[in-house]
């Protein structure tokens, strides 16, 4: 069973009643970011229960040396570590006397967690009876600025109910955090300064191996009933840590608050870090809290403008849509490209890295349509800067001649993910970034990346097709040995279909893109062919490879097969399955899961997905008909592309539940591992279950193609993108489909294979 404990709404995630064994779940919920920096829902004040404190800094990152029992050749030298970063938020409280924690009081009561993401901020309220007997209410909102990106605001306000009561407020900044997951126990940050001045407090720390310099800050201000009271009276002091004491005497029903202001800046940004904390608090001072968080508010407001996407009729779906798309710009605001799209962002530890073949698969076309188009050709610009990384990271494991294997997890370009079967093996990741560069293209007509960039990059990973494929004299074909697919649940296989189908692809689509820039961007061309040492004979060569490439097949069940011995499996569907041994990754031995026809995620369908117009509907549906009983879908990425396939085949319910699934994965916790941190990535995928699942939006020929379909759950749902610089808002409900558009030109889409004009600033029933 799933978890059901946040409250259904429309805009919020809501929590009531204090459970200890769902705190480490809510701080992953509750997360909050702004793209720069993100923040768990770690409470300020202290807490002795289990809890996983975590604050993330975007780009910081620490090369934790790799760990396996058998070193092989090829081996990354690290795992990149996305850094535990200091702790800004916390705030120790005494209370008559008593220290405040949660895990400890007397009784806790009408305790509420609010994450607000029309408004973008946190809050929590609670009412405690300490063991001495004083009964307090708590009131806390927490926000992380979205335009002054390195601040982050609590106000804590504090409520004696039942005496007066002398409150020790105890704010700090402390630099002596660990990683959950460090593989050696090492330290990660090493303290350089710790500076006071006046209500302002500086702990300045560098990270060991990768020198990224960070100073975390604080500005405290004390207030009782709203006046202004007291200064510090005591600061303590050590390396790696300050922390200031304030003390007020409150009256019972009088409230007692501290504002702090608080956050990081970073050397990627700044030669002086001090400098700039100062200046960071200066600024947020001099705006003041009640005027920071209309700003919050008014950002948010415009980022829901566009991305947001409604559903009438189904609150618990209307959630889920919404806390993925939060969740989203919290993670990438698309302002740095230096910066991409982590599969935690900033809501835990697991994985590391900062990109994963996620961003180009899923996560694109969710910027392309909800952003300037400029968000998304960064995320392509980020891998072109990583192209001879990439070429680097391809000669050790033996390629030459400028092939290019971009690395499966990265931080800077450089592999550092350790599990060889997906290492050496899972190099379906190339085809996915070469696909990016086709779909960009494709939704927003701009050509200029591929001259300019993106030829480089076909053509090193054409080049590493080449090299990767092998003559078989059996077959007669160029076959890809020894890898493991999206699905992986089977590693060192042969001939894993969607691999094979993207090679030949890649190759082709890298063909057809020299013979266009070569007629059409002239000097581009011979630049690029003079810099890759390019000739007609290695082309030549790359097109035999494509031409003569070998797909598995199966003449019985009239479908390609995910690989060689995939008939060669124990067919038992997983409806056949024992409740009890699921999910099998849980429950299962490796060797036992490898043997078995059980799917991770879609595999062959991703191929299906991506290059759905080289197939018929027929084809589609038999491949679907085959595959989807054999897959566990235990991966966050599998049910948005089974919902988006679903619903082009009609099968209506199908999508509906897939679509729950991928939008409430970590709301419900499926997986039973949201405490570790959500999955945003396959957050994205839910977004295009709506828009293009049931919105059936493709772009083809350069014009926008709808076919609406809606769950009979719904009584309609509505999604705004933005196409080549006009905004086409899109309302569908049972029966008929709305166009709006804002734009100054007119544009024509078609639904369901007919042309509809919209107008400028008008509106069309379909």
């Amino acid at each position: 069973m799933h978890q059901d404990y946040i409250q259904p709404d429309n805009w919020s995630i809501i929590e009531q009643g204090f459970e200890r064994e769902r705190v480490k779940s809510s701080e992953s919920l509750f997360s909050i970011g702004n793209g720069a920096m993100g923040q768990r829902a770690n409470f300020e004040e202290k807490y002795t229960a289990e809890t996983f404190q975590g604050s993330y800094i975007g780009g910081v990152y620490y090369p934790d040396k790799t760990k396996v029992g058998w070193w092989k050749n090829g081996y990354p030298e690290y795992f990149a570590k996305v850094l535990n970063a200091p702790n800004w938020i916390g705030i120790d409280i005494e209370i008559n006397g008593e220290e405040l924690d949660l895990n400890t009081c007397a009784e806790v009561r009408n305790f509420k967690r609010e994450l607000n993401m029309r408004e973008g901020w946190y809050n929590r309220s609670f009412e405690a009876k300490l063991q001495n007997g004083t009964e307090i209410s708590v009131d806390v909102r927490r926000f992380l600025c979205a335009d002054l990106d390195e601040v982050g605001i609590i106000r804590y306000q504090i409520t004696p109910l039942n005496q007066d009561a002398k409150i020790v407020f105890k704010p700090y900044v402390d630099a002596g955090v660990h990683n959950e997951d460090a593989n050696w126990e090492e330290k990660f940050w090493e303290p350089i300064s710790a500076e006071q001045q006046g209500e302002k407090a500086f702990v300045t720390a560098r990270t060991f191996k990768t020198h990224f310099t960070a100073t975390t800050f604080m500005y405290n201000v004390i207030s009782v009933d709203g006046n202004a009271s007291g200064l510090t009276e005591n600061v303590q002091k050590s390396g790696d840590k300050i922390q200031f004491q304030y003390t007020v005497s409150v009256a019972k029903n009088q409230v007692a608050s501290i504002q702090k202001v608080g956050g990081y800046t970073v050397s990627m940004n700044h030669a002086d870090t001090i400098a700039a904390a100062d200046s960071a608090i200066e600024s947020a001072k001099a705006k003041g809290y009640d005027t920071l968080l209309q700003e919050q508010i008014a950002a948010w407001a415009k980022v829901w403008e566009m991305s947001d996407i409604t559903i009438e009729g189904d609150v618990k779906a209307q959630q889920g849509i919404r806390f993925n798309i939060f969740q989203l710009n919290q993670t990438y605001s698309g302002k740095d490209s230096r910066l991409n799209i982590g599969p935690k962002g900033f809501t835990g530890e697991k994985y590391g890295g900062s990109t994963y073949w996620d961003t180009e698969a899923y996560c694109i076309p969710f910027y392309m349509a909800t952003k300037d188009q400029q968000v998304a050709k960064n995320l392509l610009v980020y891998r072109y800067n990583q192209l001879d990384k990439a070429i680097e990271n391809a000669a050790k494991l033996g390629f030459t001649n400028g092939a290019a294997l971009y690395p499966m997890v990265t931080m800077n370009g450089e592999e550092c993910h350790n599990e060889w079967e997906i290492t050496f093996e899972e190099i379906h990741r190339n085809g996915a970034i070469a696909f990016a560069i086709f779909n960009y293209v494709r939704y927003t007509g701009d050509y200029s990346y591929v001259p300019e960039k993106g030829l480089e990059v076909l053509i090193a990973i054409a080049r590493f097709w080449h090299q990767r494929a092998t003559w078989s004299t059996a077959k007669n074909q160029f076959v890809i040995l020894g890898v493991t697919g999206p699905n992986e649940y089977e590693n060192n296989v042969n001939n894993n279909f969607y691999t094979n189908y993207l090679a030949k692809w890649c190759i082709d689509y890298t063909v057809e893109q020299l013979e266009k820039v070569s007629s059409e961007y002239h000097s581009d061309y011979n630049r690029i062919l003079a810099k890759a040492d390019l000739t007609l004979g290695e082309i030549s060569k790359w097109k035999d490879v494509a031409d003569k490439m070998y797909f598995p097949y199966s003449e019985e069940h009239q479908v390609y097969l995910q690989q060689d011995g995939f008939l060669d499996k124990e067919l038992v569907k997983v409806h056949d399955l024992d409740k009890s041994q699921r999910p099998i990754n849980q429950k299962w031995s490796w060797d036992r899961i490898l043997r078995s026809p059980y799917i991770k995620q879609a595999d062959t369908l991703q191929g299906f997905y991506f290059f759905e117009d080289h197939f018929s509907k027929e084809d589609l549906e038999r491949h679907f008909d085959f595959y989807e009983p054999f897959t566990v879908h235990e991966s966050s990425l599998s049910p948005c592309v089974h919902s988006i396939q679903a619903a082009v085949l009609g099968k209506m319910d199908m999508a509906y539940t897939f679509y729950l699934r991928t939008s409430r994965l970590d709301l419900d916790d499926y997986n039973k591992e949201v405490e570790e941190g959500l999955h945003i990535t396959s957050m994205a995928g839910t977004w295009m279950s709506i828009v293009e699942g049931f919105g059936g939006m493709r772009v083809k020929d350069g014009q926008l193609h709808f076919e609406p379909r809606i769950p009979k759950e719904w009584d309609g749902y509505s999604f705004k993108i933005n196409f080549r610089g006009q905004i086409l808002k899109i309302s569908v409900q049972s029966g008929k489909t709305d166009f709006a558009l804002e734009g100054g030109n007119e544009l024509t889409v078609f639904v369901n294979g007919k042309s509809v004009t919209v107008e400028p600033n008008g509106a069309v029933t379909v």
